[in-house]
């Protein structure tokens, strides 16, 4: 792998170019790491605490009734941000969008199945489950059979 690194004035903010044949997990690692360097924490409330959440915990995040919630496990923590602020936090760490509603940790699918009316739903290894809609089914389920390591446009 070669690297170049070009400092000079005329530049006004710093930007990355990385140059390959194809997608690689080596680029996918490299990717997240840069993502995970700007990275902001994740708090959820439950019973009136807050919570430090680990995005690697999380199955998947929704939205309903205006409010944001994070479900770990059989729990679910209410975050006080709105949803596509919160996928931008997450997306290093293996999280993309299954609906307009959710967003959920691709990396902890245990299982999926077609539903009857084209949408697919995915089980966790906590064992939850989550649908995805018919709009994200084909992105999901190539980033599931790639390992991880489609492009993500």
């Amino acid at each position: 792998m070669k690297v170049n690194i070009d400092i000079d004035e005329k530049h006004t903010e710093t930007s990355i170019t990385i140059q390959a044949s194809q997608w690689s997990e080596d680029l996918d690692k490299i990717v997240n790491l840069i993502r995970k360097r700007k990275s902001r924490r994740l708090f959820g409330i439950e019973d009136d605490q807050t919570v430090l959440l680990d995005p690697n915990d999380i199955d998947f995040v929704y939205a309903e009734k205006r409010k944001v919630f994070a479900a770990i496990k059989n729990k679910r923590f209410e975050i006080k941000m709105k949803l596509y602020e919160v996928e931008e936090i997450l997306t290093p760490y293996h999280f993309m969008r299954f609906s307009k509603s959710v967003i959920g940790n691709h990396h902890l699918i245990q299982r999926f199945e077609l539903s009857f009316n084209g949408n697919l739903c995915v089980y966790f290894q906590s064992g939850n489950k989550e649908y995805i809609s018919r709009n994200h089914v084909a992105k999901v389920k190539e980033k599931l059979l790639t390992g991880g390591v489609a492009n993500d446009d």
